[in-house]
């Protein structure tokens, strides 16, 4: 990301990127930003976009052999093409051939490494993975957005906000607009402006949900399934949101035992500083043996459920009930 924000403050931009990653604000910001330093805002002419995976390559390759008119580049940007997923060698042997007055931005989900086409783009231009950020980087980033708007934030509130949000930039952008809005006036933002204005995220419940079951609150835990079944989540994947957790305390477990630090949690299991914080206090009501029961308990109900043995809905509260009940774990 460094060498791309490098190629865009210079504009000594290269002839082929490739955008992908798991962090779709970051992959939108980055290509937008390139289409507005390779052509004009009006320019239709100069610009073509292809998007599916049925994208006939001979007319790609017809449209990169026109010059631009009366301009200083061509812009083809491919969209959730499929072409890395395999080797697609007509492009790959393209690109090395490409007039230099044309430049290709795909943009991907999904792509193979081993793949021509990948080494291809690594070799004439720029592959980029954008990624879920750390908690150091979203802190700066939010900071820095709301220094623009003259407002500030607490430190008990951005962490709350954080809870609230993950690490997902689209949301977090969301939701700073909601909360700066409703703090119009005023100089900062407290917890109790987050508390007020910033939905829940589902898996916030997950994990208020398991801290219910471990501290044997069953009415509490039961309420929070049916918080989430009135939002109209599935059984199922709520059940998929409770394996992952128990796995992730697991992990996150194991980790400590092997004496790595929280900053060294949180790089190895891809989660953040303040997350961890929690995980290890949720993680205490467990043994390494009930969190691994746990999840496999998981897995068999998901199973039961799939070949009709048990009801969606009924599997997961007996769950929920069976690690509530006093005396079970």
């Amino acid at each position: 990301m460094k060498n791309l924000e490098q190629d865009l403050k210079t504009g000594n931009l290269k002839q082929v990127y490739l955008l992908y990653g798991d962090e779709p604000y970051l992959i939108n910001l980055y290509k937008n930003r390139l289409k507005k330093a390779l052509i004009a805002d009006e320019d239709t002419i100069n610009l073509n976009i292809y998007e599916g995976k049925s994208i006939p390559i001979p007319a790609v390759i017809d449209q990169a052999e026109t010059m631009p008119f009366f301009a200083e580049h061509r812009l083809i940007m491919l969209e959730n093409t499929g072409f890395f997923k395999g080797s697609c060698p007509e492009l790959a042997d393209y690109l090395p051939t490409m007039p230099p007055e044309t430049v290709m931005v795909f943009v991907e989900s999904e792509v193979d490494k081993r793949g021509k086409l990948y080494k291809a783009v690594k070799s004439q231009g720029r592959a980029v993975e954008l990624t879920h950020q750390n908690e150091k980087v979203l802190t700066s980033w939010i900071l820095g957005l709301l220094q623009k708007e003259g407002v500030k934030i607490t430190r008990s509130a951005l962490q709350l906000f954080l809870e609230r949000t993950g690490d997902d930039m689209e949301r977090i952008v969301r939701e700073l607009d909601k909360l700066i809005a409703y703090v119009w006036g005023r100089e900062g933002i407290t917890a109790e402006d987050v508390e007020a204005v910033c939905t829940v995220r589902t898996e916030n419940k997950i994990f208020d949900m398991i801290n219910a079951m471990a501290e044997k609150k069953q009415k509490r835990a039961l309420e929070l399934y049916d918080d989430l079944l009135a939002l109209r989540e599935p059984p199922l994947r709520i059940l998929a949101l409770i394996a992952r957790q128990f796995n992730l305390l697991l992990q996150v477990k194991d980790l400590r035992r092997q004496g790595f630090d929280q900053n060294e949690i949180a790089s190895r299991a891809g989660i953040m500083g303040f997350i961890v914080r929690s995980c290890l206090r949720q993680a205490e009501y467990f043994s390494e043996d009930d969190l691994r029961r746990a999840a496999e308990e998981c897995v068999a109900t998901e199973e039961a459920v799939k070949t009709g043995r048990l009801g969606d809905r009924l599997g997961v509260e007996l769950l929920i009930v069976k690690y509530s009940s006093p005396g079970k774990k």
